[in-house]
C-alpha cells in the first residue's frame, strides 16, 4: 500500500507541476504562448506579480520588483509546483535571487537556454536572439543567466513592427496573430540573411513561441523558446515509466 502525506497545511490540491510568473499585464495570449495553457499538455500553475508592468521591467527596469518576484515566486512554491518559470524573457533580471530564495528549480527567463545552445554549435557559429525589445536588453540580463562575452549573439527585435509593438508592448486591447507571425518571420528572415552564420534562433519573448514553426520553415533553423525550456523541466520534473516491448 503506498501512502501519501500533506505537504503543507495550505495546499488543497496537487498535479502542477510548472508555476508560471506573469506579468501585470493585459493582453490576448493566443495558444503556444506561455501564459494560454492551453499550450501545455500537462497541468500549469499561474501566478501575478503585482505591479510588474511591462514598462517597469523591460524599460525602467526596476529593481523594486525584485520583492513581489520573490513573494510571488514564494506563493506557487507553497502551492505545491515543482518548479518556477517565468513568462518573460526579461525576468532574467531576477533570476539568481528568486533561484537563491526557494527550494525548488527557477528558470525564469528563456534566455537562461543560451550557454545551452552554444555548446552544441560547431565554432564560429552563431545564436540569433529575437527579443520583443532588443535595444532593452543589457549586459545584466546576460550575465544573470550565465551568458558569457565570449559566446556570439546576433540581437533582433519587435521593438519597431507595428502590430506586435502596439498589441504586446502598448497593450491596446487587441492582437492580429497572423500579422505577428509576418512580422516575426520578417525579423528572423533579415538576421540570417545579414549573417549567415546563425546556426540557431532563440525566441526570448513568451509571446513569440506560436510562431516557432513559421520561423522554423523560414530560415531552416533550429528554434528554442520558453515552451521548449518549460518542456524539458517538465521531463525531467515528471519522469514516465517507458513502454516497449524487446
Amino acid at each position: 500500500m503506498t501512502v501519501f502525506h500533506v505537504r503543507n497545511k495550505i495546499q488543497s490540491w496537487y498535479g502542477e507541476s510548472i508555476g508560471i510568473l506573469i506579468l501585470d499585464a493585459a493582453y490576448p495570449c493566443v495558444p503556444g504562448n506561455v501564459g494560454n495553457a492551453s499550450t501545455f499538455d500537462f497541468p500549469v500553475r499561474y501566478k501575478v506579480v503585482k505591479n510588474a508592468s511591462i514598462n517597469r521591467l523591460l524599460n525602467e527596469r526596476d529593481p523594486s520588483l525584485l520583492v513581489p518576484f520573490m513573494e510571488a515566486a514564494r506563493e506557487l512554491q507553497d502551492e505545491g509546483v515543482k518548479a518556477v518559470t517565468g513568462a518573460c524573457g526579461f525576468m532574467a533580471l531576477f533570476q539568481r535571487q528568486v533561484a537563491d530564495v526557494l527550494d525548488i528549480p527557477v528558470f525564469l527567463s528563456s534566455l537562461l537556454q543560451v550557454p545551452f545552445i552554444y555548446q552544441m554549435l560547431p565554432k564560429g557559429r552563431k545564436i540569433g536572439v529575437i527579443s520583443a525589445d532588443s535595444s532593452a536588453l543589457t549586459i545584466d540580463h546576460f550575465s544573470s543567466v550565465g551568458i558569457t562575452p565570449d559566446i556570439p549573439l546576433i540581437l533582433g527585435g519587435m521593438e519597431n513592427q507595428k502590430e506586435f509593438r502596439e498589441a504586446v508592448l502598448l497593450e491596446k486591447g487587441t492582437l492580429d496573430s497572423d500579422q505577428i507571425q509576418h512580422e516575426v518571420v520578417d525579423v528572423a528572415k533579415e538576421m540570417v540573411c545579414r549573417d549567415p552564420d546563425i546556426a540557431a534562433i532563440l525566441l526570448e519573448c513568451s509571446d513569440l513561441p506560436p510562431y516557432a514553426a513559421a520561423v522554423q520553415a523560414a530560415v531552416n533553423r533550429p528554434v528554442f523558446d520558453f515552451i521548449t525550456m518549460i518542456q524539458y523541466v517538465h521531463s525531467a520534473l515528471v519522469r514516465r515509466q517507458f513502454q516497449g516491448f524487446m
